[in-house]
Protein backbone atom coordinates (compact mmCIF):
# COMPACT_ATOMS: atom_id res chain seq x y z
CA UNK A 1 0.00 0.00 0.00
CA UNK A 2 1.39 2.99 -1.12
CA UNK A 3 1.32 5.91 1.59
CA UNK A 4 1.82 8.84 -0.64
CA UNK A 5 0.06 10.28 -3.65
CA UNK A 6 2.13 12.23 -6.57
CA UNK A 7 0.19 14.95 -8.09
CA UNK A 8 3.14 16.34 -10.07
CA UNK A 9 6.95 16.85 -9.30
CA UNK A 10 6.67 19.12 -7.00
CA UNK A 11 3.48 17.79 -4.88
CA UNK A 12 3.62 14.77 -3.80
CA UNK A 13 1.09 14.12 -0.16
CA UNK A 14 0.79 11.67 2.76
CA UNK A 15 -2.35 9.94 1.79
CA UNK A 16 -4.32 10.55 5.00
CA UNK A 17 -5.28 14.68 4.86
CA UNK A 18 -7.98 16.33 6.68
CA UNK A 19 -11.22 17.93 5.85
CA UNK A 20 -11.92 21.27 7.43
CA UNK A 21 -15.72 21.26 7.33
CA UNK A 22 -16.61 20.18 10.47
CA UNK A 23 -14.25 23.10 12.06
CA UNK A 24 -17.59 25.45 10.89
CA UNK A 25 -19.98 22.63 10.30
CA UNK A 26 -23.24 22.16 7.85
CA UNK A 27 -25.23 23.67 11.09
CA UNK A 28 -22.96 26.55 11.85
CA UNK A 29 -23.27 30.01 9.62
CA UNK A 30 -20.37 32.06 10.92
CA UNK A 31 -17.80 31.71 13.52
CA UNK A 32 -17.67 29.35 15.98
CA UNK A 33 -17.73 29.55 19.82
CA UNK A 34 -13.75 28.69 20.24
CA UNK A 35 -11.48 30.15 16.55
CA UNK A 36 -8.40 29.15 18.74
CA UNK A 37 -9.23 25.32 18.98
CA UNK A 38 -10.35 25.36 15.50
CA UNK A 39 -6.96 26.02 14.48
CA UNK A 40 -5.18 24.01 17.09
CA UNK A 41 -6.76 21.05 15.42
CA UNK A 42 -5.43 21.60 12.09
CA UNK A 43 -1.99 22.70 13.45
CA UNK A 44 -2.25 19.15 15.30
CA UNK A 45 -2.98 17.37 11.94
CA UNK A 46 0.58 19.28 10.07
CA UNK A 47 2.53 18.87 13.31
CA UNK A 48 1.78 15.09 13.02
CA UNK A 49 2.56 14.58 9.22
CA UNK A 50 -0.67 15.67 7.15
CA UNK A 51 0.04 17.57 4.26
CA UNK A 52 -2.96 17.94 2.30
CA UNK A 53 -5.60 19.69 4.09
CA UNK A 54 -9.22 20.22 2.10
CA UNK A 55 -11.67 23.30 2.25
CA UNK A 56 -14.28 25.37 0.68
CA UNK A 57 -15.16 28.80 0.16
CA UNK A 58 -18.86 27.76 1.73
CA UNK A 59 -17.69 26.09 4.69
CA UNK A 60 -18.70 28.88 7.51
CA UNK A 61 -18.97 30.50 4.71
CA UNK A 62 -15.19 31.01 4.28
CA UNK A 63 -14.80 31.11 8.12
CA UNK A 64 -12.65 27.33 7.81
CA UNK A 65 -10.46 29.24 5.23
CA UNK A 66 -9.79 31.64 7.94
CA UNK A 67 -8.81 29.16 10.25
CA UNK A 68 -6.78 27.13 7.82
CA UNK A 69 -4.95 30.56 7.16
CA UNK A 70 -4.05 31.09 10.52
CA UNK A 71 -2.69 27.51 11.30
CA UNK A 72 -0.46 27.95 8.10
CA UNK A 73 0.60 31.04 8.91
CA UNK A 74 1.69 29.87 12.59
CA UNK A 75 3.83 26.44 10.27
CA UNK A 76 5.31 28.14 7.80
CA UNK A 77 7.89 25.90 7.28
CA UNK A 78 5.62 23.25 6.44
CA UNK A 79 4.77 22.84 3.26
CA UNK A 80 0.74 21.73 2.90
CA UNK A 81 -1.05 21.19 -0.42
CA UNK A 82 -4.18 23.11 0.25
CA UNK A 83 -7.22 21.99 -1.74
CA UNK A 84 -10.68 24.24 -1.96
CA UNK A 85 -13.92 24.32 -3.76
CA UNK A 86 -16.13 27.37 -5.51
CA UNK A 87 -19.26 26.94 -7.33
CA UNK A 88 -21.24 25.69 -4.08
CA UNK A 89 -23.45 28.69 -2.73
CA UNK A 90 -25.24 28.46 0.46
CA UNK A 91 -28.68 30.71 1.51
CA UNK A 92 -28.75 29.55 4.83
CA UNK A 93 -27.03 26.92 7.33
CA UNK A 94 -28.23 23.87 5.84
CA UNK A 95 -29.33 25.26 2.49
CA UNK A 96 -27.13 24.42 -0.59
CA UNK A 97 -27.37 25.86 -4.56
CA UNK A 98 -24.64 24.88 -7.28
CA UNK A 99 -23.95 28.28 -8.90
CA UNK A 100 -21.20 28.08 -11.99
CA UNK A 101 -21.49 31.45 -13.56
CA UNK A 102 -17.99 32.06 -14.57
CA UNK A 103 -17.76 35.47 -13.19
CA UNK A 104 -18.91 34.12 -10.14
CA UNK A 105 -16.37 31.44 -10.08
CA UNK A 106 -13.53 33.60 -10.55
CA UNK A 107 -14.68 35.94 -8.05
CA UNK A 108 -15.04 32.92 -5.57
CA UNK A 109 -11.23 31.86 -6.83
CA UNK A 110 -9.86 35.06 -6.00
CA UNK A 111 -11.53 35.04 -2.58
CA UNK A 112 -10.24 32.25 -1.82
CA UNK A 113 -6.47 33.20 -2.69
CA UNK A 114 -7.50 36.27 0.10
CA UNK A 115 -8.96 34.19 2.57
CA UNK A 116 -6.48 31.84 2.70
CA UNK A 117 -3.37 33.96 2.46
CA UNK A 118 -1.89 32.11 -0.76
CA UNK A 119 -0.88 33.46 -3.65
CA UNK A 120 -2.05 30.36 -5.69
CA UNK A 121 -3.94 27.37 -4.96
CA UNK A 122 -2.76 23.65 -5.56
CA UNK A 123 -6.08 22.85 -6.27
CA UNK A 124 -9.21 24.41 -7.15
CA UNK A 125 -12.45 21.52 -7.18
CA UNK A 126 -15.53 22.75 -8.56
CA UNK A 127 -17.73 21.76 -5.56
CA UNK A 128 -20.87 20.76 -8.13
CA UNK A 129 -21.57 20.98 -11.81
CA UNK A 130 -24.23 23.91 -12.61
CA UNK A 131 -27.03 22.39 -14.66
CA UNK A 132 -27.97 25.35 -16.04
CA UNK A 133 -24.40 26.65 -17.10
CA UNK A 134 -22.06 25.09 -19.92
CA UNK A 135 -19.94 22.69 -18.27
CA UNK A 136 -17.77 24.25 -20.85
CA UNK A 137 -17.91 27.59 -19.52
CA UNK A 138 -17.48 26.55 -15.90
CA UNK A 139 -13.96 24.59 -16.44
CA UNK A 140 -13.17 26.75 -18.82
CA UNK A 141 -12.95 29.77 -16.61
CA UNK A 142 -10.64 27.65 -13.88
CA UNK A 143 -8.77 27.11 -16.88
CA UNK A 144 -8.46 30.70 -17.42
CA UNK A 145 -7.18 30.66 -13.97
CA UNK A 146 -5.01 27.90 -13.99
CA UNK A 147 -3.65 29.72 -17.37
CA UNK A 148 -2.68 32.61 -15.46
CA UNK A 149 -1.13 30.89 -12.80
CA UNK A 150 -3.38 31.44 -9.62
CA UNK A 151 -4.74 27.51 -10.00
CA UNK A 152 -2.40 24.82 -10.31
CA UNK A 153 -4.89 21.70 -10.62
CA UNK A 154 -7.74 21.60 -11.83
CA UNK A 155 -10.73 19.28 -10.01
CA UNK A 156 -14.04 17.98 -9.54
CA UNK A 157 -16.68 17.00 -6.80
CA UNK A 158 -19.84 14.87 -7.04
CA UNK A 159 -19.38 14.20 -10.78
CA UNK A 160 -20.49 10.83 -12.62
CA UNK A 161 -17.79 9.17 -14.83
CA UNK A 162 -19.60 10.47 -17.75
CA UNK A 163 -19.22 14.16 -15.90
CA UNK A 164 -15.31 13.46 -15.79
CA UNK A 165 -14.89 12.35 -19.18
CA UNK A 166 -16.41 15.96 -20.91
CA UNK A 167 -14.31 17.78 -17.98
CA UNK A 168 -11.14 16.01 -19.31
CA UNK A 169 -11.94 17.44 -22.91
CA UNK A 170 -12.06 20.71 -21.58
CA UNK A 171 -8.90 20.82 -19.03
CA UNK A 172 -6.46 18.17 -17.13
CA UNK A 173 -8.80 17.04 -14.10
CA UNK A 174 -6.51 15.72 -11.54
CA UNK A 175 -8.87 15.06 -8.45
CA UNK A 176 -12.43 13.99 -7.92
CA UNK A 177 -13.95 14.27 -4.54
CA UNK A 178 -17.39 12.01 -4.10
CA UNK A 179 -19.15 10.54 -1.52
CA UNK A 180 -17.95 7.60 -0.47
CA UNK A 181 -17.45 5.28 2.71
CA UNK A 182 -17.58 1.81 4.27
CA UNK A 183 -21.54 1.84 3.74
CA UNK A 184 -22.03 3.68 1.04
CA UNK A 185 -20.02 3.11 -2.36
CA UNK A 186 -22.72 3.88 -5.59
CA UNK A 187 -19.65 5.66 -6.91
CA UNK A 188 -17.42 2.97 -7.26
CA UNK A 189 -17.14 3.23 -11.17
CA UNK A 190 -15.89 6.54 -10.59
CA UNK A 191 -13.27 5.07 -8.04
CA UNK A 192 -12.88 2.52 -10.66
CA UNK A 193 -12.08 5.31 -13.37
CA UNK A 194 -9.85 7.05 -11.15
CA UNK A 195 -7.55 4.44 -10.41
CA UNK A 196 -7.08 3.44 -13.69
CA UNK A 197 -6.23 6.82 -14.74
CA UNK A 198 -4.04 8.08 -11.34
CA UNK A 199 -6.49 10.44 -10.58
CA UNK A 200 -6.81 11.47 -6.81
CA UNK A 201 -10.13 9.92 -5.36
CA UNK A 202 -10.94 12.43 -2.22
CA UNK A 203 -13.99 10.93 -0.58
CA UNK A 204 -15.61 13.08 1.19
CA UNK A 205 -17.81 11.97 4.85
CA UNK A 206 -15.27 8.87 4.42
CA UNK A 207 -16.37 8.25 7.84
CA UNK A 208 -20.20 9.03 7.74
CA UNK A 209 -20.20 11.18 10.83
CA UNK A 210 -20.04 8.55 13.69
CA UNK A 211 -22.88 6.82 11.68
CA UNK A 212 -20.57 3.16 10.92
CA UNK A 213 -19.79 2.53 14.89
CA UNK A 214 -22.30 0.59 15.72
CA UNK A 215 -21.90 -1.89 13.15
CA UNK A 216 -21.02 -5.11 14.68
CA UNK A 217 -18.72 -6.41 12.16
CA UNK A 218 -16.43 -3.42 12.17
CA UNK A 219 -16.63 -3.40 16.23
CA UNK A 220 -15.08 -6.68 16.24
CA UNK A 221 -12.36 -6.01 13.99
CA UNK A 222 -11.10 -3.10 15.61
CA UNK A 223 -11.30 -4.94 18.51
CA UNK A 224 -9.09 -7.47 16.63
CA UNK A 225 -6.77 -4.56 16.00
CA UNK A 226 -7.23 -2.50 19.32
CA UNK A 227 -8.32 0.34 17.00
CA UNK A 228 -11.29 2.22 17.24
CA UNK A 229 -14.40 2.03 14.42
CA UNK A 230 -13.08 5.37 12.87
CA UNK A 231 -9.23 3.78 12.14
CA UNK A 232 -10.59 0.55 10.82
CA UNK A 233 -13.07 2.38 8.22
CA UNK A 234 -9.54 5.02 7.32
CA UNK A 235 -7.59 1.61 7.29
CA UNK A 236 -10.24 -0.01 4.71
CA UNK A 237 -10.45 3.12 2.82
CA UNK A 238 -6.24 3.35 2.58
CA UNK A 239 -6.02 -0.43 1.27
CA UNK A 240 -9.09 0.22 -0.91
CA UNK A 241 -6.95 1.91 -3.69
CA UNK A 242 -3.77 3.86 -3.74
CA UNK A 243 -5.03 6.47 -5.30
CA UNK A 244 -7.71 7.06 -2.46
CA UNK A 245 -7.08 10.38 -0.45
CA UNK A 246 -9.64 10.26 2.74
CA UNK A 247 -9.56 13.38 4.43
CA UNK A 248 -11.49 13.10 7.88
CA UNK A 249 -12.70 16.24 9.43
CA UNK A 250 -12.97 16.73 13.35
CA UNK A 251 -13.10 19.29 15.94
CA UNK A 252 -11.25 17.23 18.21
CA UNK A 253 -7.60 17.25 18.33
CA UNK A 254 -7.74 13.64 20.13
CA UNK A 255 -9.47 12.55 17.44
CA UNK A 256 -7.34 13.93 15.02
CA UNK A 257 -4.67 12.18 16.66
CA UNK A 258 -6.92 8.80 16.50
CA UNK A 259 -7.81 9.38 12.90
CA UNK A 260 -3.77 9.83 11.55
CA UNK A 261 -2.75 6.97 13.01
CA UNK A 262 -5.42 4.92 11.35
CA UNK A 263 -2.82 4.91 8.54
CA UNK A 264 -0.41 2.76 10.32
CA UNK A 265 -3.00 0.13 10.28
CA UNK A 266 -2.64 -2.65 7.72
CA UNK A 267 -5.87 -4.72 7.34
CA UNK A 268 -5.52 -8.48 6.49
CA UNK A 269 -7.42 -9.56 3.22
CA UNK A 270 -9.87 -11.57 5.13
CA UNK A 271 -10.83 -8.67 7.37
CA UNK A 272 -10.67 -6.00 4.30
CA UNK A 273 -13.08 -8.26 1.96
CA UNK A 274 -15.27 -8.36 5.56
CA UNK A 275 -15.82 -5.04 5.72
CA UNK A 276 -15.93 -4.68 1.89
CA UNK A 277 -18.89 -6.73 1.68
CA UNK A 278 -20.67 -4.31 4.22
CA UNK A 279 -22.09 -2.03 1.32
CA UNK A 280 -23.99 -5.05 -0.36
Amino acid sequence: MEKTFKFDDDLTVNRLGYGTMQLTGNGVWGPVADPDNAVKVIETAIDNGVNFIDTADAYGPFYANLYLRKALQERPHNHVMVATKVGQTRQGPDIWTPTGVPAYLRQQVELNLFTLGLDHIDLLQLHRIDPTVPLADQIGVLKDMQDEGKIKHIGLSQVSVDQLKAAEKIAPIVSVQNMYNLSNRQDEDVLDYADAHHIAFIPWFPLATGKLIDNPTLTTIAQKYDASPAQIALAWLLKRSDVILPIPGTKSTDHELQNIHGADIDLSQADFDALKALAK
